[in-house]
C-alpha cells in the first residue's frame, strides 16, 4: 500500500486549503517534511514533451501531486523537466520504469503516440495503478475495450484526457440538452478542419536515427521499418500514419462526440458509413464524411444520425441554414432538436436557435472544473472521474468504428458491440491487429 503522510496543520485548516488555493503550487520536490504531510499522490508520467508536459503542467499545479519519474524515449525531450523537477528520475523505456518505480508509484500519466497507449496503461493497471490515458483511448477497438474491462476488474481510478469534457461551455450544453432546451435531438453534425492525413506514398528513404531517440521502442508494438526523418513521424506527424495515429476523427472526435455522448446518454451506434476517401497503403486520408446511426434515449430521436467532417468537409446548405445567417465556428457541433438547434462551438458558450424563440432563454450557472485535479482527487478518494474509462471507452469504440469504416467507403456497416464484429467479414480484421514479437496483445 502507498505510504500515508501525518498532517501537522488541522483537517479544518487542509480543507479549507483544497477548497481556494491548492491548485496554485508546483509539483513536490524537496524534502517531504518541509511540505504538507497529507498523504501525496506519487506519479509518474509516460511521456515528456507536446501532450505529455501538458499533462505535467496541469497536474504540476497540484499541490499534493509528487512526481517520481519520467519515462521518454526521446531524450532530448526531457529538458523542461529536468529543469523544473530535478528530483524525477528519468528513463527512455516506460517498461523500466514501471519494473523499477512500480513500488513507489500510485498513479501514472500516459501521453505518448496512440499506438502504445494500450500496452502502457494495460502495463500499469495491472500493477494496480490508477491511469490518466490521452485521448483516443487507444489504437485498435479491441484495445479500447480491453483496457475498459480491466480498468474495472482492477478497481482503478481512470480518467480520459478530454479535458473540455470539464470545462462550463460543454458542461452547459449537456444541461441544456437534457433540460429539454431544444426537445429530442433529431440529428447532429460535427466538424472539425484540421486535416491529420496524407494521400501520398511513403517515401522511399531511410535516415540516421537522431542521437537521444530509440527508434525501436518507439514503433513498440508495430513491425519495424526504417527511419524517416523531417519528422514525418516524431514527433507529431505519427497522427497521419495508420500504424500509429488514428487521423483528425481520432484526435479530435473524442472531443467533439464527448458532449453529444454524454448529453445523449449514447452508446454503441448501430450503423456507420463513411463517404469519404479511403486511406492509403500508409496514411489516413483526409476531409473525411462519417455518418452514424444510434438508438434512441431520454433525449434523442430513435433513431438517432450522427455525422463528422473533417478538413474541407462541412455540414450541407440547409444545415447551416439554421443559424439564422451567423458564421459557424471554426470547429463545433450543431444539434438539431424537435425543438430548436443548438449550435456548440468547441470551446464556447453554446448558442440557441431560433433567436426570438431563446432571447429570454436564462442559460444554467455552471463553472469549469479542473480534469487533471479531478483525477488527483480521485486517485486519493476525494472523487470520482467524470471520464472513467467505463464513459470514455464506448466513446472512444464510436470514433474507432468511424476509423475503420473510412476504409470501407459508401459501404454501410452494422456493428455488434457485443461480439466486437461487423456485418462484413473484411472489416473485422481491423477491430484487432498483430503485436510485433516481444510484445503482448
Amino acid at each position: 500500500m502507498p505510504q500515508e503522510y501525518l498532517v501537522r496543520r488541522s483537517r479544518r485548516s487542509f480543507l479549507k486549503q483544497l477548497g481556494t488555493g491548492l491548485l496554485a503550487a508546483p509539483f513536490v520536490a524537496s524534502d517531504l517534511v518541509a511540505r504538507s504531510r497529507e498523504r501525496l499522490l506519487r506519479h509518474a508520467s509516460f511521456g515528456a514533451g507536446g501532450m505529455a508536459w501538458m499533462d505535467l503542467s496541469e497536474l504540476g499545479k497540484w499541490q499534493l501531486v509528487e512526481l517520481v519519474a519520467v519515462a521518454e524515449v526521446d531524450l532530448t525531450r526531457t529538458a523542461d523537466v529536468r529543469k523544473r523537477f530535478p528530483l524525477a528520475r528519468i528513463y527512455q523505456d516506460w517498461r523500466e520504469l514501471l519494473d523499477k518505480e512500480h513500488k513507489h508509484l500510485d498513479s501514472v500519466n500516459v501521453s505518448i503516440p496512440d499506438h502504445m497507449h494500450a500496452p502502457a496503461a494495460m502495463a500499469a493497471m495491472q500493477l494496480g495503478k490508477h491511469v490518466y490515458c490521452q485521448k483516443p483511448l487507444a489504437h485498435d477497438l479491441s484495445e479500447v475495450r480491453k483496457l475498459t474491462e480491466t480498468a474495472r476488474r482492477q478497481r482503478v481510478v481512470t480518467q480520459m484526457g478530454i479535458q473540455i469534457h470539464s470545462s462550463a461551455q460543454y458542461r452547459t450544453a449537456v444541461l441544456l440538452i437534457q433540460a429539454g432546451a431544444i426537445g429530442k435531438v433529431k440529428e447532429v453534425h460535427s466538424w472539425c478542419p484540421k486535416s491529420w492525413g496524407d494521400p501520398s506514398p511513403l517515401p522511399r528513404t531511410s535516415d540516421p536515427v537522431p542521437n537521444g531517440f530509440d527508434w525501436d521502442l518507439w514503433l513498440g508494438v508495430c513491425a519495424p521499418r526504417p527511419f524517416i526523418g523531417n519528422a514525418y513521424y516524431h514527433p507529431a506527424n505519427w497522427r497521419k500514419r495508420l500504424d500509429f495515429g488514428t487521423g483528425t476523427f481520432g484526435d479530435m472526435g473524442c472531443h467533439l462526440f464527448d458532449p453529444v455522448f454524454a448529453s445523449l446518454r449514447l452508446d454503441a451506434p448501430l450503423t456507420v458509413r463513411s463517404e469519404g476517401a479511403a486511406p492509403n497503403a500508409w496514411n489516413w486520408a483526409i476531409d473525411s464524411r462519417i455518418r452514424y446511426t444510434f438508438a434512441g434515449t431520454s433525449y434523442a430521436a430513435n433513431p438517432l444520425s450522427v455525422t463528422w467532417y473533417d478538413g474541407a468537409q462541412k455540414p450541407p446548405a440547409d444545415v447551416l441554414a439554421l443559424l439564422e445567417g451567423d458564421e459557424p465556428p471554426h470547429t463545433g457541433s450543431i444539434f438539431i432538436g424537435t425543438q430548436g438547434v443548438m449550435v456548440l462551438p468547441h470551446v464556447a458558450r453554446p448558442l440557441l436557435y431560433p433567436d426570438k424563440k431563446f432571447a429570454d432563454l436564462k442559460f444554467p450557472d455552471v463553472s469549469s472544473g479542473d480534469h487533471w485535479a479531478e483525477f488527483g482527487l480521485a486517485c486519493l478518494g476525494r472523487a470520482t472521474t467524470s471520464t472513467s474509462f467505463d464513459y470514455a471507452g464506448p466513446l472512444t469504440e464510436a470514433v474507432l468504428l468511424g476509423s475503420i469504416a473510412c476504409r470501407f467507403p459508401q459501404t454501410t456497416l452494422k456493428w455488434n458491440p457485443f461480439q466486437l464484429s461487423f456485418d462484413l467479414p473484411e472489416a473485422n480484421r481491423f477491430v484487432q491487429r498483430d503485436y510485433r514479437p516481444g510484445w503482448t496483445g
